[in-house]
């Protein structure tokens, strides 16, 4: 699926959303790695991801030639700050309307519009693609992006007191949330 757009972000400075292309791989893979040391509120840790240039290359051609899954770069001056994307639940008939959205965004580029503007382009391409539900899963102590999801229109519907465990052995309730799109 092919998305662009640019956007003005909070402090006026101007962010290019397009879809990941095969050439991105190395510079999202190296995102995916940096984001996911950042924060405890991914479903990954860095170490985790065995993907290799030629493989994440291949993703995103899989992406990028997709009519129902995408995956899209936020860059500001040139420099990847994150990542968004959005893939089917499943093919069966009675989950075809549903999709997941995912997003990890690069910590100096926290706080200025870029997950907003990320979520929105995933949520357009959600239509487009003929989904009439998005999903995600965000850890309850996460405020900022809860706050940003029900801003949008994401709505709770779960809870899940044991969803992640760290490696540290503490417990991180995930929070399900859907945004009705039809």
């Amino acid at each position: 699926m092919r998305y662009k757009e640019s956007v003005l972000l909070r402090n006026g400075a101007e962010c290019t959303l397009r879809n990941a292309e095969a050439s991105d791989a190395e510079s999202v893979l190296e995102n995916f790695n940096l984001t996911h040391q950042q924060t405890d509120y991914l479903l990954t840790y860095s170490d985790e991801n065995h993907f290799d240039i030629a493989q994440e290359r291949q993703f995103l051609l899989d992406k990028e030639n997709s009519e129902n899954a995408v995956e899209i770069c936020a860059f500001v001056d040139g420099i990847l700050a994150g990542t968004a994307g959005i893939e089917a639940v499943g093919t069966k008939d009675k989950v075809k309307h549903r999709a997941d959205f995912g997003i990890s965004l690069e910590k100096s580029f926290w706080r200025k519009g870029i997950g907003r503007a990320l979520t929105a382009a995933c949520i357009a391409c959600a239509k487009q693609a003929g989904y009439s539900q998005l999903e995600l899963d965000v850890v309850g102590t996460n405020k900022s992006a809860i706050e940003l999801y029900k801003s949008i229109g994401f709505i709770e519907f779960g809870r899940n007191s044991r969803g992640f465990k760290t490696r540290s052995g503490q417990w991180q309730e995930l929070i399900l949330m859907f945004l009705p799109l039809a």
